[in-house]
Parts: structure tokens; C-alpha cells; sequence
């Protein structure tokens, strides 16, 4: 993707902060995020192909026009749905609805827009392929997903808008800012010699490599011809006891007691999927392959949120 002018929504976030890195110096990148925390970003405000708006998207009205938008702006936090979930309904199904009416009027007709695999709940089918359903999310958050992506479709058919729609494993990798290593971590800073670790350890899920995900997106939104949906995973799964070995050994640390909360059916939280893995194959065959496997993805990203610290 060279020359074109991109909104990035979320951009001064996790992933957000990545694709900027890997598109400011060949295209005109404007980031809207309304945070405190702009720190993944701050070498970017003095490049002439950067340009940051600190704003809200419920409130703020977009008056420019972009030749692509990479919707990442979301709450992300999937815990945080069972205490609040107009949080999520408001963060991700209202933010993203203004997003379409401002491309509507403007006549902006590509998006890229980051989903989840939260939307398909508890697939009785893995690896999960984006044919299964019905969809049935068991948290709000992966609900405000799935409610995004039929109004994507909606306006696509609407409007011409060519969206592509990935639905995310669990994605790590340098600038995280939440999840379950970036938890550890400062669990263990805290108290080196225990950790808290949230259900019975068994959870498994696939991991992709922050910089697989976002080449993974650029790649295939130029491949596909119309809107779409694809899955961004990997091979095979980690275990949450997994990710623990890996990140106390980065840490150099031995003989750190392990405490389970358990919970119901050794579910982290409310909400939490315990086994999730995607099908891969639609993402292979519009010719990506990842750099890096699920445990591979998990320990380059330990290595590089510790190296942040």
C-alpha cells in the first residue's frame, strides 16, 4: 500500500500504533484516537506524513476525505463486557455505525476493519472456518463484533464500499498495552515469587504475531475484489500454563508458585472462550503465510514487551 491517504482509527493503540509504522513512510497517515497514552506513536508527530487528532469518534466529526479507513478503534478489553456491556455497545457498535455514515457522506469507499474471533462463541467446529454458524458470542464484546461486520456488509452493498473484515485470534506482539502477557508480566514484577493465573491454566487459543496480522490485512485487502471476511490466525494453539512457562523463563525466574483461580468449567472470566483456533485456509490461499507459529508468535512477543519495559 504506497501513495494512498489512510485514516487509522485506534492508531495510537496496540495494533494501531504498528500499522503506522508500517505505512507512514509511504503514504499520508492521519491516526484519530482519543487517549492520554500516546506514546507508541510520539515518534511519528514530527514526520511530515503523520498528522494525530486526540478526539473522540462518538462526538467528532470527520471533515476530510481519505482514499482508505483501517478501523481499529474498539474497546478492546474482553473482560471488561460482562460489568458493563453498553461499553462495548457504545466503543464499538455506535463508534463504528457514525464511521459508515462519515464514509456514506464523503463517498470513501475501501475500509479495513478489525474483527474478532469472539463472534463465533463457542465453535463446535475447530479450526473454525468463516463459514460456520450460527454465530453465537458469548460476551458482549465478540456481540458488538458481529453487530459491526453485518453493518459493514450493509453499507458495502449500500454505498460500494469494498471492506475487508478479519476476524483476529488473539494478536501479540511490542506495543500491547492488555492481554494475558502483558497481565503476567506486571503480575510478577509485582511479586516474583507467585502468579495469579486467571481459570485452571487449560484455556488454549492461537496467537498471531502483531507483524503477521497487520501484512496479513494489507495483503489480502488488495487481493479481494469485494467485501469479505477472513480469518487471521495460526497453526495449532497455546495453552495459558504455556504462556506462563514462557514469560517466567524470559524473566529468569525458578520455582514461581502458580495459583488458579478456576472458575466455572476453568474459564478465566465471564465471557472467556476456553478453545478457540481458526481455520486458516482462506487467509492461505489469498497467498499470506505466516512468519511466525502460535508459540513462536507468543515468545518473540514476551521478548519484546519485557525489552518495553
Amino acid at each position: 500500500m504506497k501513495g494512498k491517504k489512510i485514516l487509522i482509527t485506534g492508531g495510537a493503540g496496540f495494533i494501531g500504533s504498528n500499522m503506522v509504522e508500517r505505512l507512514v513512510n509511504d503514504n499520508d497517515v492521519t491516526v484519530i484516537d482519543f487517549t492520554d497514552n500516546i506514546k507508541y506513536i510520539k515518534d511519528f508527530l514530527h514526520n511530515k506524513n503523520f498528522h494525530f487528532i486526540n478526539n473522540d469518534l462518538l462526538k467528532y466529526e470527520i471533515k476530510d476525505k481519505f482514499d482508505i479507513i483501517i478501523h481499529l478503534a474498539a474497546n478492546s478489553d474482553v473482560r471488561s463486557g460482562s460489568n458493563d456491556p453498553m461499553l462495548d455497545f457504545n466503543e464499538n457498535v455506535v463508534l463504528t455505525q457514525n464511521l459508515l455514515e462519515y464514509m456514506r457522506r464523503y463517498d470513501v469507499n475501501e475500509m479495513i476493519f478489525s474483527s474478532s474471533s469472539t463472534v463465533y462463541g463457542e465453535a463446535s467446529i475447530m479450526p473454525t472456518p468463516e463459514s460456520y454458524g450460527p454465530c453465537m458470542p458469548i460476551s458482549s464484546y465478540g456481540s458488538s463484533k458481529l453487530a459491526n461486520e453485518a453493518f459493514i456488509s450493509a453499507y458495502s452493498h449500500y454505498y460500494g464500499i469494498k471492506a475487508s473484515m478479519f476476524r483476529f485470534a488473539n494478536v501479540v506482539g511490542k506495543n500491547s498495552t492488555h492481554g494475558v502477557i502483558h497481565d503476567f508480566i506486571m503480575k510478577l514484577k509485582n511479586n516474583p515469587n507467585e502468579l495469579e493465573i486467571l481459570g485452571d491454566g487449560t484455556q488454549r487459543k492461537s496467537y498471531i504475531h502483531v507483524s503477521d496480522c497487520i501484512n496479513a490485512m494489507l495483503l489480502i485487502h488488495e487481493r479481494i475484489q469485494k467485501t469479505d471476511v477472513i480469518n487471521l490466525g495460526n497453526h495449532g494453539t497455546t495453552s495459558v500454563k504455556t504462556i506462563a512457562d514462557y514469560v517466567t523463563s524470559a524473566m529468569n525466574l525458578e520455582n514461581v508458585r502458580y495459583n488458579y483461580t478456576g472458575g466455572y468449567n476453568g474459564r478465566g472470566w465471564k465471557g472467556d472462550i476456553k478453545y478457540a483456533e481458526l481455520s486458516i485456509e482462506k487467509m492461505e490461499s489469498l497467498g499470506y503465510r505466516n512468519k511466525y507459529d502460535s508459540d513462536q508468535s507468543v515468545r518473540l512477543a514476551v521478548s519484546e514487551i519485557l525489552k518495553q519495559y
